[in-house]
């Protein structure tokens, strides 16, 4: 039963209500706080003030007890992620025992608890959608129709890019949009070699600068956000006390929380949300405290469920009433199913013989980046839409000596003798979305605070695996006509879910008899609730996903003001 507190009803509502803080759920906070709404923040995990708790932001890699790599023991707090996991982020990943999950075939579901979420630890690569992926499904008829075009979403990457910063180029290319670009990082002389390469010998390839969420030149919104150029120190996801990328932490839960019309509440973990019959709308969040395990309600007219895409799976599935009995929403039984991720399983790798009398000298945060090729504009292989590609470079100066005293000592070491460039490739495919791969609630397995354990049900198709073995024909081709030697290509097997882009189940669509969402992240059947994070995705394209996260966030935030404003909520 729900806690009874003896504070009046009122002073636990809210004009609207935020589930989760992370990437998306920061973007709703801010836009529905800068619209004058009183908005309140829910997050699972522990508070994460920026700065102040970045404790490994600036130590050196002597100052870390276990060299960087944590020991066995401390390994196994972290399941079968733990031998990935470092010593200088271990603080910002969940352990086991916090969720547990029922996973009838093996899926790697990564959760970051902690106000900021996993915008803390994300790769900050950022591109655009085109035509090309909103109309995927429309043209090959796998999932259904997206109900919006790239017209109606290229002001809001517009928007959230010049908010974020976003270093890149303008490469003109139709498969990828170019964007409010700031100064973009240096390409290696390798990255530029393969780049003329592919340039000479292919006519739909190419390589450009991986366009990523770094601030290189900082415009007057990001010193009003109180942000800093990067400093190219490579420690992105101990936290950056500069604010050099953009995380929920560093720029839009403090935006918001300076208007005043924020309120964060950390340790609240969201059981369901509450569905009130008579007015035939969602009227507040039922949480459990996770300090005190007593139950709290929260109320507000419009709610947001930005939870991370399979935990705002579990919270709609878990959200029954006698008029949706199966979910929040759910009348069409979809919710749950169609859920798809990023295939990572193509990996390549080799070495430059050429530039060995070159090295690099400071430090990239991001890299080279092969837009979609594959599949653009008539189908010409075996397997449906496509992949990216990231690249990257990076030499090693092996050979100096170390004798001698003085002058002499010092002249040894200036007199290095370079070694060979490494170049690594990893492919990013899309995976097509199919009812089979999906999450449900399970009948009678808990976790600790009483919820539901969510059974993932989630493979890899033909389709996945053909992608994989055209990636490695196609690269190592690549990589035989730069030059490049002792190439490995190699398929990972990683299980699915290991990209961390999961995506969909809560699928946006034109009909109500086939998605839950319409073209404004709505529920079709519960109109004062909105789904913006990966949960709301219907296909999931090559690009990474966080840029459009923000985008529909911040459009469907405007809309629900406007709309509650009519009285429409």
């Amino acid at each position: 039963m729900p806690h009874l507190n003896i504070k009046a009803k009122e002073e636990m509502t809210y004009d609207a209500i935020v589930i989760g803080s992370g990437i998306s759920g920061g973007w709703a906070a801010k836009e529905l706080c800068e619209n004058g709404l009183k908005t309140l923040v829910l997050e699972r995990g522990r508070d994460v003030k920026h700065i102040k708790d970045y404790p490994t932001a600036s130590k050196h890699p002597w100052e870390f007890e276990f060299g960087g790599k944590l020991p066995l023991e401390k390994q196994q707090e972290f399941g079968r992620r733990g031998a990935r996991v470092h010593e200088s982020t271990a603080h910002f990943w969940m352990k086991e025992g916090e969720q547990e999950t029922v996973q009838e075939k093996p899926f790697q579901w990564t959760r970051g608890y902690q106000v900021g979420g996993k915008s803390l630890l994300w790769a900050r690569q950022t591109q655009r959608w085109s035509d090309l992926d909103f109309e995927g499904p429309a043209r090959d008829g796998y999932a259904v129709d997206w109900p919006v075009r790239y017209k109606d979403m290229a002001p809001w990457y517009s928007h959230v890019e010049k908010f974020s910063g976003i270093a890149g180029n303008k490469d003109g290319l139709a498969q990828l949009p170019d964007g409010e670009f700031l100064k973009p990082f240096d390409l290696s002389c390798v990255e530029r070699h393969f780049q003329k390469v592919i340039a000479q010998n292919y006519e739909n390839r190419h390589l450009i600068h991986g366009r990523c969420a770094h601030v290189t030149e900082p415009q007057d919104i990001h010193t009003q956000q109180g942000r800093a150029k990067c400093q190219h120190r490579n420690l992105c996801n101990r936290g950056c006390p500069f604010g050099g990328y953009f995380s929920a932490n560093a720029s839009t839960l403090p935006w918001a929380e300076r208007t005043g019309n924020m309120t964060l509440r950390p340790h609240s973990v969201v059981h369901s949300i509450i569905y009130d019959e008579a007015k035939g709308k969602a009227t507040g969040v039922r949480i459990i405290d996770a300090n005190d395990m007593q139950f709290y309600e929260y109320y507000a007219d419009v709610i947001f469920v930005n939870a991370s895409a399979l935990n705002s799976n579990l919270i709609l599935l878990n959200s029954i009433s006698d008029r949706f009995p199966n979910g929040l929403g759910n009348d069409n039984g979809l919710l749950g199913k169609y859920i798809s991720w990023h295939n990572y399983r193509g990996q390549i790798s080799g070495r430059s013989e050429d530039f060995q009398d070159t090295m690099s000298t400071g430090k990239n945060p991001s890299h080279s980046y092969i837009p979609r090729f594959r599949n653009l504009y008539k189908q010409e292989t075996d397997f449906l839409r496509g992949y990216a590609v990231g690249f990257g470079s990076s030499s090693r100066a092996v050979q100096f000596s170390r004798e001698g005293v003085g002058a002499e000592l010092k002249a040894n070491l200036f007199d290095r003798k370079l070694g060979p460039w490494w170049v690594s490739g990893w492919m990013q495919g899309e995976v097509i979305p199919i009812e089979q791969n999906h999450v449900r609630l399970h009948e009678s397995l808990k976790d600790k605070y009483g919820i539901p354990q969510l059974v993932l049900s989630c493979d890899w198709t033909e389709n996945d695996d053909k992608m994989v073995a055209d990636y490695m024909e196609q690269m190592t081709e690549m990589f035989e006509k730069a030059g490049f030697t002792q190439i490995n290509a190699r398929d990972s097997g990683a299980a699915p879910g290991s990209d961390i882009h999961e995506m969909g189940g809560v699928r946006m669509g034109h009909d109500p008899k086939t998605s839950l969402l319409n073209k404004w992240n709505q529920l079709h059947h519960c109109k004062n609730v909105f789904v913006t994070d990966g949960a709301c995705m219907t296909s999931t394209a090559t690009q990474n996903p966080s840029l459009t996260y923000m985008a529909f966030t911040a459009r469907a935030a405007n809309y629900a003001v406007e709309e509650l404003k009519k009285g429409n909520l």
